[in-house]
């Protein structure tokens, strides 16, 4: 899942050994981690067949994820300022392969649930440590910013493609993955030893783990309009990453295990591809645009689901997989465009609590709606709910322009 963070910059007085390669291998380390993270995506449907638990169970297995994430972030986002990269990277690689061995064992959704709480753990930690790592070793201006933008979704696509083809055409579908990622996880590891360090130790480790989290008042009418998109997007990729697999095969029929990967790939792939075409344009330029897209592309899957269109769901979630990347960047764009120095820690934890909130709770409601009213009254239900929030931040983002424009005659009168 993208994460979001400051911007980075490198300490002026750190150690820098240059390795040629440090920075490619950076990166495939952090795609290695997303993609891990959506790996267990197509293998839900097989799960909840074999161990019978209902849809909001499966969520909040998702929401665990998610939590451990969110955890990781505003504790240990910036203990490698204190300790180094490779420490924190290997601890998390650590973390991450353990949490993978109880995927291979797992026989219950308790041991499941610990998998992905540790996961989320591993991912929270490794993803903002490679972040720092990437801007450290980048080889040139820009380049660490470009990939830290594209390779969260391109690892969910690609992991949860890579899964369900494993789980479609391999043997020992709730396995195989696991063990091809543990030994991924082991080339991850072996660059955690050799990776040059990049930052020095300094003090203040213990006191770095106490979470900051604030609006300065100053920018609440720079942030609020954008929190609906935010909550928006997150929102329906939670909804495709938990019950995606599930209304592909319940609604449309869709029985390969290979869709519930597909599904995923609409939705981040294009979204990846936004974020890289798209992101040298202003972030609020980009705003409106990504409210629209959101919308129109949810409303679209939703037809699909509701007429039984497989060809209609898929364009609507390239559609609704723009808007996803377009409202990644002009969130991301706004909060690092409003946010000074001293106060862009605590501002951008806010950004990532209200993103993976707005990731797990909407995603565990719909589990509950599902058990409840069914699969196809829940999914109508959230996404026109998601539709409702989507349209909402176009009519704040609107009103700011207006407001911004009222100003600007004022003064000119």
């Amino acid at each position: 899942m993208p994460v979001v963070s400051p911007l980075l910059k490198p300490h002026a007085g750190g150690p820098r050994v240059p390795w040629r390669g440090a920075f490619t291998s950076a990166a495939a380390v952090l795609v290695l981690f997303v993609a891990a993270s959506g790996a267990p995506t197509p293998l839900y449907v097989i799960y909840q067949q074999r161990w019978h638990f209902t849809a909001w169970v499966l969520t909040v297995v998702f929401a665990l994820y998610v939590l451990g994430v969110l955890g990781s972030l505003l504790t240990v986002g910036a203990l490698s300022d204190h300790l180094g990269r490779r420490p924190v990277l290997a601890g998390a690689i650590a973390l991450q392969a353990v949490a993978l061995v109880l995927f291979l064992v797992a026989g219950n959704v308790f041991v499941l649930a610990a998998a992905r709480v540790l996961q989320g753990l591993a991912t929270g930690a490794a993803t903002t440590t490679l972040s720092a790592a990437l801007v450290d070793l980048e080889p040139s201006r820009g380049r660490a910013g470009a990939v830290t933008s594209v390779a969260p979704l391109t690892g969910l696509a690609l992991g949860a493609l890579g899964s369900g083809a494993l789980v479609e055409f391999g043997p020992a579908p709730t396995r195989l993955v696991y063990g091809v990622l543990l030994g991924a996880t082991a080339l991850a590891a072996v660059f955690a030893l050799v990776m040059p360090e990049t930052s020095p130790r300094l003090p203040g480790a213990v006191a770095s783990l106490r979470p900051r989290v604030a609006m300065p008042a100053h920018l609440r009418a720079e942030i609020v309009p954008v929190v609906p998109v935010m909550i928006a997007s997150w929102a329906l990729a939670g909804m495709y990453l938990s019950l995606g697999p599930s209304v592909a095969a319940g609604s449309l029929g869709l029985r390969s295990h290979l869709i519930g990967g597909v599904v995923v790939t609409l939705l981040g792939g294009t979204g990846a591809l936004t974020v890289l075409v798209l992101r040298s344009r202003s972030a609020s330029s980009l705003l409106g645009p990504s409210s629209v897209l959101l919308a129109l592309g949810t409303l679209g899957s939703l037809a699909g689901v509701t007429e039984d269109l497989a060809w209609l769901c898929a364009a609507g979630t390239v559609v609704a997989g723009f808007g996803v990347g377009a409202a990644l960047l002009a969130s991301f764009g706004t909060f690092a465009r409003v946010a000074r120095p001293d106060e862009r820690s605590a501002v951008f934890a806010l950004a990532n609590l209200i993103n993976y909130l707005g990731n797990s709770v909407p995603a565990v409601l719909g589990g509950i709606a599902v058990t409840a009213l069914g699969l196809r009254t829940a999914t109508d239900i959230y996404a026109l709910t998601i539709a409702v929030i989507s349209l909402s931040a176009l009519v704040l983002h609107l009103n700011r322009v207006r407001t911004k424009r009222r100003a600007v005659l004022a003064q000119r009168c």
